[in-house]
């Protein structure tokens, strides 16, 4: 089960006006279970979208990607889970041009309007009569969902749907976020395993919301690893409706602008940290902070080298503290000119490593104590500079090997 997360009630989740639902059954993979998402976009919403880096990106990433570049007005999403549609070559990208096709000409759009996303197995392709017909069926129930419906129609091997909401005094009224997010495994920053959605009321430009889109990213999904593994079909999209009248942002210089903005980020990261808390096999959630680097980079080598070892994974679920591996970890992380005499290291709040050696005051039960926490705080301070990060990652156990050999049976 995920490590202290609440899974959320249909009515905690704000419905976002501009924005319909419709999901379908259509036995992508498994039967009896939603797996077919379309969301319906009210006219001059505005979208932008994150994509992963991964160069063997799938198919429905490469349209995605043409469409936005496009400009003709994004209205529509369709997602299918059980299927990732990548590795799958030219047949995968009319698939996924298909399966835009679809959805236009139900909804009386281009094809370049409709945003297309496909998770789950990897080289295999699309059943394309069933995944048609269900866009059939989501078509024809939109209005009808709500969120938490959305969340669970995008699951692969999460354990549970993951979604946020809130509700904010802004300028001339209220604006609304929600957001459903996906991933348990395959989890790398630059994107990880993952599709996130967000969408609001508020109205923003499309220049500011490419702008934010990026920036949110960075700040919230991609500062998560679960397993180090980049995928093919990561994607991030933000939708502003303009249906709120609360709020015009326009150059994101206007006195709402930064408000808006954290609150954007606010949700997200409570998406992202969903992913890790449901992280596959997971029973620790892990912070790593990295303080004092002379640039981000260096933060971002030094976090990630720690919440990716194995080594120090493994032992967080054992809740070992043999915190030598992550003295290990920094000290291979890829600064060459790394002094090892000016690092501290922090266990929660426990002192555990002073100018590269052992605190003298530090004690094992200490450092035990704080292993057997379910939420744990790493801290790394380098001595070099001011520059810090957090990454977000989780223990490995024995069920994470269980689940991922058994993924495709």
């Amino acid at each position: 089960m995920p490590v202290n997360y609440q899974v959320p009630q249909a009515q905690q989740l704000h419905p976002v006006p501009g924005v319909e639902l419709g999901y379908a059954m259509a036995h992508i993979r498994k039967p009896n279970r939603k797996d077919v998402l379309v969301m319906r976009l009210a006219e001059g919403t505005s979208v932008a979208g994150v994509f992963t880096t991964n160069r063997f990106c799938a198919a429905p990433v490469q349209v995605c990607q043409a469409h936005l570049a496009a400009a003709q007005g994004v209205r529509a999403l369709v997602i299918n889970t059980g299927c990732a549609n990548a590795g799958t070559g030219e047949r995968g990208l009319a698939d996924a041009r298909a399966t835009t096709a679809k959805v236009a000409s139900l909804l009386g759009l281009s094809a370049e309007q409709v945003l297309v996303f496909s998770t789950g197995v990897i080289l295999e392709n699309l059943p394309m009569e069933r995944l048609l017909n269900g866009v059939d069926q989501a078509v024809a129930g939109l209005g009808q969902a709500d969120w938490l419906d959305a969340a669970t129609a995008i699951m692969t091997t999460d354990t549970v749907p993951k979604a946020s909401s809130i509700r904010i005094p802004l300028g001339q009224g209220e604006v609304t976020i929600t957001g459903v997010s996906k991933g348990a495994g395959m989890i790398r920053p630059n994107m990880a395993t993952m599709l996130g959605y967000l969408a609001t009321d508020a109205a923003i430009s499309q220049a500011v919301l490419s702008q934010w889109t990026r920036s949110i990213a960075d700040a919230s999904f991609n500062r998560i690893t679960i397993d180090g593994d980049t995928s093919t079909n990561d994607s991030f999209i933000i939708m502003a409706t303009g249906q709120s009248k609360a709020v015009n942002i326009q150059t994101g210089q206007e006195p709402e602008a930064k408000v808006l903005y954290e609150s954007l980020k606010a949700q997200a990261t409570l998406l992202a940290q969903a992913i890790v808390r449901d992280g596959e096999g997971a029973t620790k959630f892990i912070t790593v902070t990295v303080e004092g680097a002379g640039n981000d980079d260096e933060a971002a080598k030094v976090a990630y080298a720690i919440a990716h070892s194995p080594l120090v994974k493994t032992a967080f679920f054992a809740s070992d503290p043999n915190l030598g591996r992550i003295l290990a970890a920094v000290g291979y992380a890829g600064i060459t000119d790394l002094d090892q005499t000016r690092i501290q290291l922090y266990l929660g709040d426990v002192h555990v490593a002073r100018d590269g050696g052992r605190h003298p005051d530090y004690r094992e039960e200490q450092g035990q104590a704080v292993m057997n926490q379910a939420e744990i705080t790493v801290r790394v301070q380098l001595g070099r500079g001011q520059h810090a990060t957090t990454v977000w990652t989780t223990d490995f156990s024995h069920d994470y090997v269980s689940i991922n050999a058994d993924y495709r049976s």
